[in-house]
């Protein structure tokens, strides 16, 4: 079995900062296309940012230069960086990945969710 583990949510003021991370655990060779999603209240989850096994990043336009995606292929992890929040920032951020068994069978995972609060 896999697990994704998201970290480093919390409450934080406008213009501050958080660093979130995603953590893969279980039967995994390798991992493939990780990516960041949030949700607001009465709102659609939507993609933030996404990373590829070699680095290759996209962002959604309304985070683009405040946040940054990264990724530690050893340690099966992956982070976002999120600088000058703003309030409409605040969501639950799920992480996804596209991690390989050791079957050798793809499979898309979904972590449980940390919440980002952005009040003053």
């Amino acid at each position: 079995q896999v697990q994704l583990v998201e970290s480093g949510g919390g409450l934080v003021q406008p213009g501050g900062s958080l660093r979130l991370s995603c953590a893969a655990s279980g039967s995994i060779f390798s991992i493939n296309d990780m990516r960041w999603y949030r949700q607001a209240p009465g709102k659609q989850r939507e993609l933030v940012a996404a990373i590829s096994r070699g680095g290759i990043t996209n962002y959604a336009d309304s985070v683009k230069g405040r946040f940054t995606i990264s990724r530690d292929n050893a340690k099966n992890t992956m982070y976002l960086q999120m600088t000058s929040l703003k309030p409409e920032d605040t969501a639950v951020y799920y992480c996804n990945a596209d991690i390989v068994n050791r079957r050798f069978q793809v499979v898309k995972y979904w972590g449980q969710g940390t919440q980002v609060t952005v009040s003053s």
